[in-house]
């Protein structure tokens, strides 16, 4: 692992919606932490991320890293098209641990590894820090360490410099502890070729109980360069309206990186799935995944399903909406963007 020093560097992060030579997921295999408090078992996990990896799998290869201990539980139930490699972790939220992919017009692909610290030190992670270097090594590219602490969840880029993230989790103590804005936006320069960095508030006073402390893809989604997928609610009198509306409000008074005003798309979450009873419950629908050709919904059962499906088909022409059941997964606190993470094709294309 080295560090990226060159501010000027040449290295970017291409947005999700490039076309993929894979989708890195892992299985979840931890039956203790899964089965503590949040009302589902971990077969019925299990079930939701196999349908999530084989809804992928049908439009790309999948690499799904999988414990050796549930080696026999991840071949049972995914299908075709899904690479196993066996690496020993701590829990399943490739999006956070795995590594961020960038490339580089002469050097060709490359990945970054964050600072993994499992949002802010919340659970066991002596194995998760060092994946996104593990896996890099299993395709044999470089990577680029960094003493920032950040996941792939709290971060959302355009592929043309822009990026948005969000003040409760970057600038949080349990993270990076006295480190300014300017330092993050400097990194994301160096690492990701970003141009601007726009700051959503986020979750500051912790309303959601979501453990990442308000990761941007709960929140929002880029379509395309300038649109934006954003999370809103009908329930107008929850906790979670005004942090909504915040996080809304600040993106109508930014800017991108091309000096482009942001085009806002609702997207209503699926208030009818939640279980009240839960822990926390990620009912979002922003957090959906671009594949090749596909857009792979979470999705619960209900009506509300279809109106988000309609949503992403105008926003996403050309490409097929799937829908994907996580009502156990989602107890997790995360959806199908959370699991997931883009390994683009070299050289980039789309």
């Amino acid at each position: 692992m080295q560090q990226n020093d060159n501010k000027n560097s040449g290295w970017m992060m291409p947005a999700e919606w490039v076309t993929h030579a894979a989708t890195w997921m892992v299985w979840p295999h931890n039956q203790a932490l899964w089965e503590s408090g949040w009302r589902v078992t971990l077969p019925q996990v299990q079930e939701d991320f196999a349908r999530v990896v084989n809804a992928i799998a049908r439009f790309e290869p999948v690499k799904l890293v999988v414990d050796p201990s549930a080696v026999a539980s991840a071949k049972a139930l995914c299908g075709a098209n899904v690479e196993f490699i066996e690496l020993a972790v701590n829990d399943s939220w490739c999006r956070d641990s795995g590594p961020s992919f960038v490339c580089h017009p002469q050097q060709g692909l490359a990945g970054v590894s964050w600072r993994f610290n499992a949002w802010g030190g919340k659970s066991a992670h002596d194995l998760d820090e060092s994946l996104a270097r593990r896996a890099l090594n299993q395709l044999g590219l470089e990577c680029f360490g960094t003493p920032l602490s950040n996941e792939g969840g709290a971060i959302h880029v355009d592929g043309e410099g822009t990026l948005i993230t969000t003040e409760s989790v970057l600038l949080n103590p349990n993270r990076n502890p006295g480190v300014t804005k300017a330092e993050i936006e400097e990194i994301f320069s160096r690492l990701l070729g970003i141009k601007k960095t726009i700051w959503l508030p986020g979750d500051p006073d912790y309303v959601t109980g979501d453990m990442t402390d308000g990761h941007v893809d709960g929140v929002c989604a880029f379509a395309r360069p300038g649109v934006l997928l954003v999370d809103a609610t009908h329930d107008k009198s929850s906790v979670y309206a005004k942090v909504a509306a915040e996080n809304r409000r600040a993106l109508e008074l930014a800017t991108d990186a091309q000096g482009r005003r942001f085009e806002l798309i609702e997207l209503y979450e699926a208030t009818d799935a939640v279980d009240t009873e839960a822990e926390v419950f990620c009912a979002s629908y922003t957090n959906f995944y671009i594949a090749n050709g596909a857009i792979i919904m979470p999705a619960y059962g209900i009506d509300a399903d279809n109106v988000a499906a309609e949503v992403l088909a105008q926003a996403f022409p050309g490409r097929e909406v799937v829908p994907v059941r996580i009502n156990h997964l989602a107890h997790g606190g995360g959806g199908v963007h959370c699991i997931t993470q883009q390994q683009p094709a070299w050289p980039v294309r789309g």
